[in-house]
């Protein structure tokens, strides 16, 4: 199983047209942070896309060009593209450069986006939401295959006999979907055959495993071979060198993004109640390496997934050394643990 790291980029608004100090600082230690996942031997790093003042990343391809020059083995992935509304002919040529950048490191996970404020801000109407991602990646897919395109659909001009350059360096780049519960998401892309990123963040894990199971079941019913199948699973995660330590440092910013989205979205404020009970029963990845050995390896045991990705929350709100030092502990603790013991039940399993 893979193991890698996403991150929405939490920033402090600077709130000035110049001179973004926060952004500048929040990006040079977002670097380190990529750097730092490729050198303790962690196998993805995924940045999400997003058009709002409290997270920096509106360009994840540009980021991860960066990442790139300063990394070695590392996967680089978005987490997600907002395919809706961008245009799949820019997005595959960012992608495809990227890729040649780093060597044939590149991914793309295409999603819908869960925040709406790059439909606004690129002339799109959310009244087209699902059409609009529907028809964006079918060209997206056609890109990837097919050096010259033929392709008409309704929210972009038509492509006829146009080659889309330049090609990655590998044979095709690797298109995730990410989905976070919705059915109709997870029929979709069995039915592609595209491998699926899950964000669970709210709610006991094996709620979601009939979800899971929707997935693999309309890939089997359209022909795909279901064993070849690569399913990630994405939560909140924070660790530290014991449990109460971790759980202490974590909450607070999770509290204040928690609430911050929350109120917008018309949720109940967090409590630490609520926050405990997450911990101990939810999908929040927080406390000491073998509390984190422990549910990864369960969440192995529900979803059988390949790849899981922990994802770093708090931003300016954690001073930056006790992230760095999550993901060292991540790299040097958790991960050898993890592949340790799936190698183990591979042998014995054979």
């Amino acid at each position: 199983m893979e193991l890698g790291i996403s991150s929405f980029g939490d920033v402090k608004p600077d709130n000035v047209a110049g001179k973004a100090v926060h952004a500048h600082q929040r990006m040079q230690e977002l670097l380190e942070e990529i750097k730092l996942a490729d050198e303790v031997g962690l196998d993805v790093f995924a940045l999400g896309e997003h058009h709002r003042p409290d997270f920096i990343i509106s360009a994840p391809e540009v980021v991860l060009a960066a990442a790139a020059t300063l990394t070695k083995h590392i996967r680089l992935s978005s987490a997600v593209t907002v395919l809706s509304s961008a245009d799949p002919v820019r997005t595959f040529q960012n992608f495809a450069s990227l890729d040649l950048i780093s060597n044939g490191r590149a991914e793309i996970m295409a999603g819908r986006g869960s925040f709406i404020e790059s439909f606004p801000l690129f002339g799109y109407d959310l009244n087209d939401y699902d059409e609009l991602f529907t028809e964006k990646l079918d060209l997206l897919l056609k890109i990837n295959q097919q050096v010259v395109v033929d392709w008409d659909g309704k929210h972009r001009p038509a492509l006829h006999g146009q080659g889309v350059y330049p090609r990655p360096y590998q044979s095709t780049l690797p298109i995730w979907l990410a989905v976070g519960g919705t059915p109709a998401s997870a029929v979709r892309a069995g039915t592609l055959n595209l491998p699926m990123t899950l964000a669970i963040l709210g709610g006991p894990p094996d709620r979601f495993v009939p979800f899971v199971n929707m997935y693999r079941q309309a890939a089997q019913r359209a022909g795909h071979n279901v064993d070849q199948l690569q399913l990630a699973i994405n939560s909140h995660f924070y660790m530290a060198d014991d449990s109460q330590q971790a759980a202490d440092e974590f909450f607070p910013p999770y509290e204040l993004l928690m609430n911050r989205v929350g109120k917008e979205r018309g949720w109940s404020p967090m409590t630490r109640m609520q926050y405990e009970q997450m911990r101990q029963y939810g999908p929040l990845m927080v406390g000491s390496p073998q509390q984190i050995i422990d549910k990864i390896l369960y969440f192995h045991e529900l979803f059988g997934n390949t790849r899981y990705l922990a994802q770093l929350v708090g931003g300016h709100n954690l001073p930056h050394a006790k992230t760095l030092h999550a993901i060292e502990l991540f790299g040097t603790k958790v991960a050898p643990a993890v592949r340790k013991a799936l190698d183990k039940k591979t042998v014995t399993t054979i």
